[in-house]
Parts: structure tokens; sequence; C-alpha cells
């Protein structure tokens, strides 16, 4: 299954070269303990939250680079 802002923040999490891209939109992605808080949710609905505005500003190009990852 291709990756997107659609897909789990914990299977994003797990793949190296989307936790990098989502990294450079939200610095601590990979690293803050928190995050583990939100694992269930979706690219898409973290960035809904105020806290997420970087993302939310470059979900487009998120999602397309993340489309763009072989598995």
């Amino acid at each position: 299954m291709a990756l997107s802002v659609d897909s789990k923040i914990k299977v994003l999490s797990k793949n190296a070269e989307a936790s990098a891209i989502i990294s450079e939109y939200s610095a601590g992605f990979s690293t803050d303990p928190q995050m583990k808080m939100v694992a269930g949710l979706t690219l898409r609905k973290l960035a809904s939250f105020p806290q997420a505005a970087e993302l939310a500003e470059h979900l487009d190009e998120i999602d397309e680079r993340l489309k763009a990852i072989e598995e």
C-alpha cells in the first residue's frame, strides 16, 4: 500500500524515508515521545490540530513526496 497523508502516523514513522520527509516540516516527528500518543491518527488528521499548522500548510506537497516513496 502506498504511503500518503492518509497513512497512520505509526506506519509513516516506521519508514525512514517518510519519517525524514515529515521531519522537514515538523521538527521532532521522529524524536518527540509525544508522537506515540497520536500514532493511531493519520497525518491528515494530525495536520488539522493548531499545533501542526506547519504540516497543514504543506500537506499537498508532503502527500506527493510520500506517494513517490517506493516500498
